[in-house]
């Protein structure tokens, strides 16, 4: 199997996290760092919005059963494309929404679904695609956060259930979780 991988930023990314590891065809996802200045950056740095880094999430999928598009597609619909610089209570360029496209074909396909997003938006989508360069993985507390901790933290349990039942309104045939 070959897995090929996409970077998206979208708010918080414990909560973006928990929603593309309901994918079908998501192999894996990770919590990172990217689009910033300063090397090998931690939490705390990035949180304080000078680092240049979004939160992010690298998602490593099966292009047999799932494409860039349908992940760009799930991206606009479960986090909010016009917000700039924030989701929700989250406010800062860390929290902006970006692709990080890896290749030319990714670029193509992200500008795409920026158009197709836009149909669905009264606003416009402020979604930005930069970009690739360093990814940083973010430490090992961030990673598959819903599954532990998260389920505990008020925040998370604020955001996350509405973000996956948009999820499972839109994408009913894609989500692990129906299928079971």
């Amino acid at each position: 199997m070959t897995i090929e991988y996409a970077i998206f930023g979208g708010g918080c990314f414990w909560c973006t996290e928990a929603v593309f590891k309901d994918v079908i065809g998501v192999e894996s996802v990770e919590s990172v760092y990217t689009g910033g200045r300063r090397p090998n950056p931690n939490y705390e740095q990035v949180c304080t919005g000078t680092t240049g880094h979004a939160e992010a999430i690298r998602v490593g999928f099966d292009p047999e059963k799932l494409t860039y598009g349908d992940l760009l597609d799930i991206h606009f619909v479960t986090h909010d494309p016009t917000q700039l610089n924030r989701q929700g209570n989250d406010v800062g360029t860390q929290y902006r929404s970006a692709i990080f496209p890896a290749n030319e074909q990714q670029k193509a396909e992200a500008e795409a679904a920026i158009l197709r997003a836009q149909h669905d938006h009264s606003d416009p989508i402020v979604t930005s695609i930069e970009p690739l360069g360093e990814v940083y993985v973010a430490e090992g507390y961030h990673q598959n956060y819903w599954d532990g901790a998260g389920q505990q933290n008020r925040y998370c349990m604020a955001v996350i259930p509405p973000k996956l039942q948009k999820l499972r309104k839109s994408f009913a045939q894609r989500t692990k979780s129906l299928q079971q």
